[in-house]
């Protein structure tokens, strides 16, 4: 099954929870108007798409018209189909691991699914050939490393950890060095998510970039921000403190299937200018998906067949 397939069976309930609110407003009106827009911008923020986002929305549906390029009520669904899809695309989703070895940092809070999206990421570099080298810089949250070590056993990838509480900073660095040793292609270390004290953290990732700037000056890097999509607007909030403590290179929004706030994956990437770069659909170990933002409003929209 391809991105299409899953994303469309696993965007049911976000797909009814926007499109069901945007279809209602657009049964109800014959002309556009600007009765027509407040209504559908109301629409948009009660499906998760945030207040900024669903103003910019409208915006550029009025733009649109004054244009001429919308004349009543029936042209709106699929401009704006065509505005959101203009918005998920203008960040580059693209991973840029070019270098040997590459290093991905992943961030999030407790319970967010960061742990098995370590996992799938590292099943998906290993399925294309690639040697994984994992390492458990989350070193105060209780069970993480052996979490992290079941997961890599099952993946079959190797895992460089110290004992609980010991400095992230420096698993990072023998983790690096494990890496450069080994030969690996790819470096993915967990790392805290402690917002309740962003200044810790913020000291901790600093701390870890300077290593990884030291023992890796030229590899290329991704900080990845892991956040649970259920979590609604809330998830974008996270995405803000992260955004102040490390620089986000991007997202990786999980449970997307379970539920019916799957907007903010627009809020996230138009207002916070953060690409989304995978989707996790399920719980399989291929569930996690590379985000393709054609092919996601595609879903979104009709849950038809992708322009593609």
């Amino acid at each position: 099954m391809g991105f299409f397939d899953k994303i469309k069976k696993g965007l049911s309930k976000t797909r009814d929870s926007i499109m069901g609110g945007v279809d209602n407003v657009l049964k109800s009106f014959v002309k556009v108007d600007e009765e027509l827009f407040e209504e559908l911008e109301d629409a948009l923020i009660m499906a998760d798409l945030g207040v900024r986002s669903s103003e910019e929305i409208i915006e550029r549906l009025r733009e649109r018209v004054k244009e001429g390029r919308i004349k009543d009520a029936e042209e709106v669904r699929a401009e704006l189909r065509t505005i959101i899809t203009e918005m998920l695309s203008a960040c580059d989703n693209r991973l840029k691991l070019e270098t040997k070895p590459s290093v991905i940092l992943v961030v999030g809070v407790n319970g967010v699914g960061k742990t098995t999206s370590i996992a799938k990421l590292a099943a998906k570099f290993k399925s294309e050939g690639k040697k994984v080298l994992l390492g458990a810089a989350d070193t105060f949250r209780a069970a993480a490393i052996d979490q992290l070590q079941i997961w890599a056993d099952r993946v079959g990838v190797e895992l460089v950890k110290h004992g609980e509480g010991a400095d992230p900073a420096a698993v990072v660095f023998d983790t690096v060095r494990a890496g450069k040793s080994r030969g690996a292609d790819v470096i993915i270390c967990d790392t805290a998510g402690r917002l309740h004290n962003k200044k810790n953290l913020m000291n901790e990732l600093s701390k870890i970039s300077r290593v990884i700037d030291r023992e890796l000056p030229d590899a290329d890097r991704e900080t990845l921000l892991v956040i649970d999509a259920t979590t609604g607007q809330n998830g974008v909030q996270q995405a803000r403190d992260f955004g102040e403590s490390c620089e986000l290179t991007g997202i990786i929004l999980t449970k997307l299937d379970g539920t019916a706030k799957g907007g903010i994956v627009v809020a996230i990437t138009n207002e916070l200018a953060v690409p989304v770069k995978f989707v996790g659909v399920g719980e399989q170990m291929d569930d996690l998906q590379d985000f393709a933002p054609e092919e996601f409003a595609a879903a979104l929209f009709d849950g038809g067949e992708s322009d593609e």
